[in-house]
């Protein structure tokens, strides 16, 4: 509970009688020692319970007998810092008179801060028996109840507490947090706004209520109340730290930036905050500050696990694909048994240029055999009705589900999935939530917010939902939970679109791919899953906004060629560059753009490969990530498009030729390299498809002299793409559902444990 026991005054100054006292049958003494016991109360409220201290003290030694001068000098010390002086004082108060309700009160907190909770509460049940009418007596029993785990028991003294006094803001602001923890949240929110109505000033009411907003999607009135929160508590660290996480949620970048700013500036060495504001640096792409941040989080936390995967990721940003992987490897050091940095490298590892496709399967191999050791298969038998022609429950497991390429695919499908045949289910593990996630909400029959949730707890929601087939989405690609799928959390487990790679688990039984990038008697014995492959294409494609296309290329104007490059900067392996500069040495007057590139090493390193090469950089344009308009509209300024290798495009090459911009791609043998290869087939453009590092310097070179093919593909592709498997989305979602029916056969007809 925030509200922790405090001094109340009324408990400590009320003058100490028993029903036969009154003021003429005090002695002496005991006169003195109320003199002594008031000046001690005026030097606390000056600040100084040292000197309240020395006061009451006195009063002890004159009346040793008076409970009351023993209850102040009790509340003096631990005002003071003597908490063990305090508990003596309080218990000489209480064996002089055991029903003396103010020092069983006093007591009782002391003993709760100490975490001795069945000793506090006995003291408060004796404070209440001697004096029934007690508020406050009330509230500290609910927090003895509350860190006792015993919620139904701490709301029964907060109603008891607010019964004798209403506008009792301490008790509102306690009885809010407990009727939240009970999942109450609607007479929660009400009585956390009475809490505020009662006294505006108290900061950790307008933060209790933002969260409990924020968590309910009311993110407008979650901002101003931890606004409100400052306004009234500057340093209310965590109300920065909320602020942060709603500003990311809702990819306004610079808004957490400088929220998270705000927490550094109150605690500097806090590495998480780091992490954090590391995290949303990366987003603006502001590489160089990112890494700085992430690597004071490390030296100030050297076995800060998370830390390492964002600094690795920032590595990959800058394509230091060595870097990310040294520092994936030293993070691994302190997490032995986690999965979280392994996955990362197994990532990395498709950047590699002269890593083998045989190297690459075993390292996702061993990660898998490590996973099944710690994950032992189930044994539990599903309770799924073994039908093979009823209608499927399907869930879906992303942290994308909102503006990003997994949702831009994922989209179609669910828009046009089948209903009679298909219950969508969706597990959204992210926290980014916009247009796009209401849009994919509005599409599955049942969405399960599932951020906060750890693998455990989302195996359990799986298994009440009775997912038929769960299928991820995202494989060593992002927040993998490896460990729901490690566990069997359904009767088929299948994984797509997010990885183009095997997960390296047999727990994982299919992947969803198709025939270009995964040719039949090539590819399976690189899979630990059965390869599923779609008729068509294993993608849909429907652009996240309407734009035009500009149909004049570039080249016509110009008097020249333009290339383009629009893959995130990662992908821009050395072979690749080498082709490139080769073509740019074949084409004196051509130009190169080279999209989402932030200054940092990674730039620099890539000026000095094209200097060394003798292209000068005035022939070269280097483009920062720019709003998607924006990015769509630089298509416009390219005639062709060069694809990235051996971590080939999918979204990017989509979004390019949805534009009029053809696309050259080298596809090698790994499935990562093949993708653009895969959407040109499916176009019709195998001629854009080069079979050896000299044919695609021999297209380029052709392409660049051939401006009417160029024109003519600029004018036609829009009505190519519409017309092709890669944009029929109904289409798409039959071959889907019937690759589902084909998995969920199969489960069927093996033999119940």
């Amino acid at each position: 509970m925030r509200q922790l026991l405090k001094r109340l005054v009324p408990f400590g100054r009320t003058p100490h009688r028993t029903s036969a006292e009154n003021r003429s049958a005090y002695s002496a003494a005991r006169d003195e020692a109320d003199r002594l016991i008031a000046a001690g109360n005026r030097s606390e409220d000056a600040g100084d319970p040292r000197a309240g201290c020395e006061h009451y003290r006195k009063a002890v030694e004159v009346a040793p007998d008076y409970a009351k001068a023993h209850l102040n000098l009790g509340i003096g010390l631990a005002a003071a810092g003597d908490v063990d002086g305090a508990i003596e004082s309080y218990r000489t108060a209480l064996a002089i008179d055991p029903g003396y309700a103010p020092a069983n009160y006093n007591l009782a907190t002391q003993l709760y801060a100490r975490g001795e909770l069945q000793g506090a509460a006995s003291l408060l049940h004796l404070a209440l028996e001697s004096r029934p009418e007690f508020p406050e007596a009330h509230v500290a029993l609910s927090n003895v109840y509350d860190a006792q785990g015993e919620l139904a028991a701490a709301a029964a003294s907060l109603e008891a507490a607010l019964h004798q006094r209403p506008n009792y803001a301490g008790a509102l602001y306690n009885y809010g947090l407990v009727l939240k923890k009970m999942g109450r949240m609607m007479e929660a929110e009400a009585a956390l706004r009475r809490a505020i109505g009662v006294d505006p000033d108290n900061a950790d009411a307008y933060y209790e209520l933002a969260a409990l907003l924020h968590t309910r999607g009311e993110f407008g009135e979650a901002e101003k109340l931890f606004c409100s929160t400052l306004e009234r508590k500057p340093d209310h660290t965590q109300a920065f730290a909320a602020l942060f996480d709603l500003y990311e949620s809702q990819g306004n970048y610079a808004a957490a930036a400088n929220a998270v700013e705000e927490v550094l500036r109150q605690r500097p060495d806090w590495a998480g905050a780091l992490m954090n504001y590391g995290h949303v640096l990366k987003k603006l792409r502001r590489l160089t500050d990112s890494e700085a941040a992430y690597r004071r989080a490390i030296a100030l936390d050297p076995a800060f696990v998370p830390a390492y995967r964002g600094l690795g990721g920032v590595l990959l940003a800058q394509s230091r694909i060595a870097d990310a992987l040294e520092v994936f490897r030293s993070g691994r050091s302190f997490d032995p048994e986690g999965f979280d940095l392994e996955t990362a490298e197994l990532f990395a590892l498709n950047y590699i240029d002269d890593l083998s496709r045989e190297e690459i399967f075993a390292r996702h191999r061993a990660f898998g055999e490590r996973l099944e050791r710690k994950y032992p298969r189930r044994t539990e038998p599903f309770r799924n009705e073994r039908n093979p022609e009823r209608r499927l429950r399907v869930g879906y497991v992303s942290a994308d589900f909102y503006e990003h390429p997994v949702a831009l695919f994922a989209i179609p499908l669910f828009e046009r999935h089948d209903q009679s045949a298909c219950e969508i289910y969706c597990y959204s593990t992210g926290t980014s939530q916009d247009r796009v996630t209401r849009q994919l909400q509005s599409r599955a029959n049942v969405w399960r917010d599932a951020g906060s949730m750890s693998d455990p707890e989302l195996f359990e929601a799986i298994t009440r939902d009775e997912i038929d087939i769960l299928v991820d989405l995202t494989g060593h690609a992002g927040d993998f939970r490896i460990g729901v799928f490690a566990r069997q959390a359904a009767p088929v487990q299948a994984t797509w679109l997010g990885y183009p790679n095997t997960t390296g688990t047999t727990r994982v039984q299919y992947r969803i791919a198709d025939n270009i990038t995964e040719p039949a008697g090539h590819s399976e014995r690189f899979h630990t899953e059965t390869l599923v492959r779609l008729p068509h294409s294993q993608w849909c494609y429907r652009p996240f906004v309407s734009i035009e296309c500009d149909v004049v290329p570039p080249m016509t104007r110009n008097g020249f060629v333009t290339f383009g490059s629009f893959n995130e900067f990662t992908k821009l392996s050395p072979s690749i560059l080498r082709l490139w500069i080769t073509v740019l040495t074949r084409l004196p007057d051509a130009r190169l753009v080279i999209a989402r590139v932030s200054d940092g090493p990674g730039k620099d390193s890539l000026i000095r490969d094209l200097k060394g090469a003798g292209i000068t950089l005035e022939r070269i344009t280097f483009a920062p990530v720019v709003a998607l308009d924006e990015y769509y509209r630089r298509f416009g300024t390219v005639d062709i498009a060069f694809d990235s290798a051996p971590y080939s495009g999918t979204t990017t090459t989509c979004d390019t030729l949805w534009m009029g911009v053809p696309v050259l791609t080298l596809p090698g043998i790994t499935s990562a390299s093949r993708p653009s290869a895969s959407i040109l087939t499916t176009l019709g453009l195998t001629g854009w498809i080069a079979a050896t590092s000299e044919d695609y310097v021999r297209i380029a070179v052709d392409s660049a002299s051939n401006k009417a093919n160029i024109v003519r593909l600029r004018e036609s592709m829009r009505t190519r793409m519409r017309t092709s498997p890669l944009m029929d989305e109904v289409r798409f979602a039959r071959d889907v559902e019937n690759a589902y029916r084909t998995m969920w056969r199969a489960w069927c007809d093996r033999p119940s444990p």
